[in-house]
């Protein structure tokens, strides 16, 4: 494990590392995620997921004495295939002490540590990092290597989304939340879980399902060992793999919001659906579905719940994408899906050394939006 500063201003310092010490882990598992206005929430299983992404992950963090005020982590894969495959960093885990966190604070403060001298100011080179993964100490990334960094937003957060800006970074797609629910779910006899030797075949069938997709990779396919499929006969219908995860949650917009964080946790079976305090959902993950079968996938979920035990699964999809397209029209999602009404994630990258060619791809292809990285 490693710990470096990367450089310090007035009693600050900008450091990276390879690990979550106490500090950092500190901050994210207090921190409230999201913005005024939209779906706020904490995340329940921090730990356990950063150290599933061992060596590949970085974290740059804000220090003041010796304290740290503000963390950042930059996940790196290679991605894609074709003319969408790169060396990829996906940055999540953006959080900052709770004294940082209201607008009227951040607002403040960001004028306190980032006032700009003539040259070369604090806050330019805290944003210059993330367009240069090779400060991150990644094997294999080096200074000049064709590189994308990327991030997921709420359409709502407007602080998140000035900071990217600001960084460089290009909005490019879109996505939305897609849940699945089941009062009483059944379990249908032709599911089963996937087998070891049978993960390399699936591997190539995914591939295959999201070859015009950016940022897909199978890294996470089967993480936990959870990976689901539905078979006909030998042949693998549909496939999806289910990562138990929890939130908190302390506020969702609009009607439905306030009927899911009042009145569902009192009523008998919504509650199996809901529950603010600690939310349970498996996240579906790796999707994979036969062309022309995109109806069967319902069966698949109702009995991947059964089997673990929970009544709600979410996604996230590319609101442009075939896959998007049929789980709207063709699969019965339930209730849950119906009273969701989730505005729009965005999709922010930053391109480096690539030519505006090597860019247009990733406009036009749909986007995989990793669930583990949403987990």
């Amino acid at each position: 494990m490693f710990e470096k500063k990367l450089f310090d201003y007035k009693g600050l310092e900008v450091r990276v590392s390879d690990h979550a010490n106490e500090g950092i882990l500190d901050i994210l598992n207090h921190a409230v995620q999201g913005s005024e206005g939209g779906l706020r929430f904490s995340l329940q299983n921090v730990a356990p997921r950063i150290s599933a992404y061992k060596d590949q992950i970085r974290f740059v963090s804000l220090y003041k004495k010796n304290h740290v005020t503000g963390t950042v982590g930059s996940c790196f894969r290679v991605s894609g295939q074709g003319k969408l495959h790169y060396p990829t960093s996906y940055l999540r885990y953006l959080a900052f002490q709770s004294t940082y966190q209201s607008d009227v604070g951040w607002r403040k403060r960001r004028k306190e540590l980032i006032k700009p001298e003539k040259d070369d100011s604090f806050k330019q080179k805290t944003l210059e990092i993330f367009s240069k993964p090779h400060l991150l100490d990644l094997k294999d990334v080096f200074e000049g290597d064709k590189h994308i960094m990327y991030a997921f937003l709420e359409s709502k957060n407007e602080r998140s989304r000035n900071i990217v800006n600001q960084a460089g970074y290009e909005y490019i797609r879109s996505f939305l939340t897609v849940a699945f629910s089941r009062f009483s779910p059944h379990f249908d006899k032709r599911v089963v879980r996937l087998r070891d030797d049978e993960k390399p075949g699936m591997e190539s069938l995914l591939r295959e399902f999201y070859i015009d997709y950016s940022f897909f990779s199978n890294d996470y396919s089967f993480f936990g060992d959870k990976y689901y499929v539905l078979k006909e006969g030998n042949e693998i219908i549909a496939g999806v793999s289910a990562i138990p995860s929890a939130y908190k949650v302390y506020d969702v917009p609009g009607i439905w919001g306030w009927v899911m964080m009042k009145v569902l946790p009192k009523t008998p079976y919504f509650r199996r659906l809901f529950r603010p305090g600690e939310f349970r959902y498996l996240v579906f993950d790796a999707i994979y579905c036969k062309k022309g079968e995109e109806n069967k996938l319902g069966k698949l979920f109702e009995s991947v719940c059964t089997a673990e035990g929970f009544h709600t699964g979410l996604t996230w999809l590319d609101d442009h994408s075939q896959l998007y397209d049929k789980m709207r029209t063709v699969v019965r999602m339930g209730a849950l899906n119906r009273m969701l009404n989730a505005k729009p994630g965005l999709v922010y990258s930053k391109f480096i050394n690539l030519s505006e060619k090597e860019k247009e791809y990733f406009y036009n292809a749909p986007a995989y939006i990793s669930g583990f990285d949403f987990s």
